[in-house]
């Protein structure tokens, strides 16, 4: 993994946690719902942010390794796999910024 994917997703991961410490306090408070649901909402957007960057870190090493080894159709129906549970990929969020 390159080293500016990795610390840029570990940084996000790890402010996730805290995210969802702050989030599980707010469920055992028994804080208004909605309110949790918008903090949830948030995890999960950061959670997709991680994703992208995962994504691209796999784009930049191991597809273009496949591809100089000849392997491109393995790794493509590989990442088409990896995909098609990726919202952050193939759904409207992936139309948005990338932050």
């Amino acid at each position: 993994m390159k080293e500016e994917h990795q610390q840029a997703a570990l940084n996000r991961l790890k402010t996730i946690r805290g995210h969802l410490v702050g989030v599980i306090g707010m469920v055992e408070d028994e804080r208004y719902c909605p309110d949790i649901m918008k903090q949830v909402s948030a995890v999960q957007a950061s959670l997709e942010r991680v994703n992208r960057i995962l994504l691209q870190n796999h784009l930049e090493t191991c597809v273009n390794e496949a591809v100089a080894e000849g392997r491109a159709a393995e790794i493509v129906d590989e990442l088409m796999e990896t995909m098609k549970y990726t919202a952050a990929v193939t759904g409207p969020a992936a139309m948005r910024e990338d932050s």
